[in-house]
């Protein structure tokens, strides 16, 4: 099962930018892939939400549950179902003299054993790809509220 790790600096408190990351709906706001986000249920610190994002022009729709632990700035995130068969991973959110840390990891897999043998790099660099975009987009947000 393929997996990357993402990470990026970010000029804003961690509490901030962990706050930003619970506003999930706002994320077609500011971020170019994701079309929408549709919360689903919301449970405390478990949200399910439905998304719809564009890899490179490709539709891509899952449903997702979320665990969120205020108390360790993390997120948990798991497929419950869509395109892929597999998508999960987390984001940490860690405090570093004013600036954040966040680290985005994504565990995932295309159910088609074929087709990763034949595009799996390409795959993995495009899931990267969207994983960087992801971050470099909070950070704008996060630094712009400023």
């Amino acid at each position: 099962m393929p997996s990357l790790e993402a990470t990026i600096l970010i000029d804003a408190p961690a509490r901030v930018v962990y706050e930003l990351a619970k506003e999930q709906e706002r994320f077609p706001e500011f971020m170019p892939d994701v079309e929408s986000i549709t919360i689903l249920e919301r449970d405390g610190a478990r949200i399910v939400s439905h998304w719809k994002t564009l890899v490179e022009e490709a539709p891509i729709e899952w449903t997702e549950v979320d665990l969120f632990d205020d108390e360790a700035l993390r997120v948990d995130y798991r497929l419950i179902e869509g395109d892929l068969d597999k998508f999960e991973g987390s984001w940490t959110f860690v405090d570093g003299e004013g600036c954040t840390n966040v680290r985005l990891v994504v565990d995932y897999d295309f159910g088609v054993p074929t087709l990763a043998e034949l595009i799996g790099p390409t795959l993995h660099k495009k899931v990267k790809e969207n994983a960087e975009m992801m971050l470099a987009a909070l950070k704008r947000e996060a630094e712009a509220k400023r």
